[in-house]
């Protein structure tokens, strides 16, 4: 994937507000601290949280193979989904969401299949993630009402934000209505062209992708698998707090608000979630009594051993991708 000039700086400067952002939270913690709840980190738990997490990841390979194959008679390996899904995992490190375009794109490379079609099933996974994560908050909602309300205020006037949507909700669906028209008549004026035509094929093929999820065979595979991805999140945030001694004791419900914050964390637009997520852990965590440093190392341990094992099997993940492109070139050469 090859950035424009205007998008290598918007890397750039996602990548200076991450480190900024990463800089100004650990800027008071030693090295040494960092060090110390290293040495009392339980490997057992250590080890399991990061097996878990490995779980996760091929479940998440597995279903999208589901919707990819749905309806098709070509069938893809669950290996190939999961190097493609490592791959864009390495890559949102290095590109904020450039991983959905990568791993669509290794994809087409390897199993022939059309972009538009894997784009429509990676927004179905996502609006399905999505849906799962609006149940996780409501269900974190249910089980810590009063800690949620309070912070909730703290961070975010709800009257102030009503007064706003209703203040621009006029500008906004005027502007909408304005951009349908636009698109309706450039359509209408250029649609027999070669580039319209393109972009109607890429469409079409985007469409299919999303509505792959009634073509599944395997219904029950396909909601078990995203629901226990979720599962797999949670459990490797569990294990993880009970390998470290100032998070072991929190309760269930707890760890439930650390996974919502640190899935908000990760939905930002900077490479890899990278000080999102360790400030609103740590925010979260000294909620429930942590200190400032307890919960920045939490979040630290947590966060690197993910980026660690992305960066690992992300780059065994890109040596099976170059072999068996290179297998297919000297097929067709």
């Amino acid at each position: 994937m090859r950035l424009t000039k205007r998008q290598w700086i918007q890397v750039a400067v996602s990548l200076i507000v991450a480190i900024w952002i990463f800089w100004f939270l650990y800027k008071d913690i030693s090295f040494d601290a960092l060090l110390f709840a290293l040495s009392q980190t339980s490997l057992f738990w250590f080890v399991l949280s990061i097996f878990v997490s490995l779980i996760g990841f091929w479940l998440r390979a597995w279903r999208w193979k589901l919707l990819i194959d749905a309806g098709e008679s070509q069938k893809t390996k669950t290996s190939r989904t999961f190097w493609a899904l490592m791959i864009g995992y390495l890559a949102n490190l290095l590109v904020p969401r450039a991983g959905e375009v990568a791993r669509c794109g290794v994809l087409k490379k390897t199993e022939n299949r059309q972009i538009g079609m894997l784009f429509g099933t990676v927004i179905l996974e996502r609006t399905i993630d999505l849906l799962f994560m609006v149940i996780i908050i409501f269900l974190a909602f249910l089980l810590e009402r009063d800690l949620f309300v309070r912070l909730s205020g703290e961070l975010v006037s709800m009257d102030s934000l009503l007064e706003k949507f209703t203040q621009f909700l006029p500008i906004l669906i005027g502007g909408v209505v304005v951009l349908f028209l636009f698109v309706f008549l450039v359509f209408q004026k250029y649609k027999n062209s070669g580039f319209l035509k393109k972009i109607r094929h890429f469409l079409r093929d985007l469409i299919n992708g999303v509505i792959s999820l009634k073509k599944v065979d395997n219904q029950l595979g396909f909601w078990g698998s995203s629901f226990l991805i979720w599962i797999t999140y949670y459990l490797t945030l569990i294990f993880m707090a009970w390998a470290i001694p100032s998070t072991a004791s929190l309760s269930l419900s707890a760890m439930l608000m650390v996974m919502v914050m640190g899935t908000i964390g990760m939905v930002a637009p900077v490479q890899g979630g990278i000080g999102t997520f360790h400030a609103l852990v740590a925010f979260i965590l000294m909620a429930y009594g942590l200190s400032n440093e307890e919960g920045k190392i939490f979040a630290a341990i947590t966060h690197g051993s993910q980026v660690l094992v992305v960066i690992f099997l992300g780059l065994i993940s890109l040596g099976f991708f170059f072999k068996i492109t290179a297998k297919k070139e000297s097929k067709t050469s």
